[in-house]
């Protein structure tokens, strides 16, 4: 079963640094598309980057590419995945999610992020101007 748990958001300024990070364990390494989604109110969900970890290949989206940048690492059972977000702008402010599912980051798939099967609680980033 695999399990994700977020952390690390919270509240800044706009311009500021935050760092996601996303545990996950029960899962083996490769063949899994993991990474990052966020849904603010009155918006659907949305993806913000993701890895596929069978190649190492990365997506971002276009509102977050230049200012955030993952980052996945092993260690023993538990894979951490981390989202460095900077020059932060009131518009990224939402709930972010990781999730994962084994299976390739198409485009497709990261369009429809209820395909993916796993989960985490969510942390919350909240940007003022």
């Amino acid at each position: 079963q695999v399990h994700l748990v977020e952390s690390g958001g919270g509240s800044v300024q706009a311009g500021g640094s935050l760092r996601l990070s996303c545990a996950a364990s029960g899962y083996s390494y490769r063949g899994y598309c993991i990474g990052w989604f966020r849904q603010a109110p009155g918006n659907l969900r949305e993806v913000v980057a993701t890895i596929y970890t069978g190649d190492g290949s990365t997506y971002y989206s276009d509102s977050v590419k230049g200012r955030f940048t993952l980052s996945l690492s092993q260690d023993n059972a538990k894979t951490t995945l981390n989202l460095q977000m900077n020059s932060l702008k009131p518009e990224d402010t939402a709930m972010y999610y990781c999730a994962a599912e084994r299976r390739y980051c198409s485009a497709y798939f990261r369009a429809n992020p209820s395909d993916f099967g796993y989960w985490g609680q969510g942390t919350q980033v909240t940007v003022s101007s």
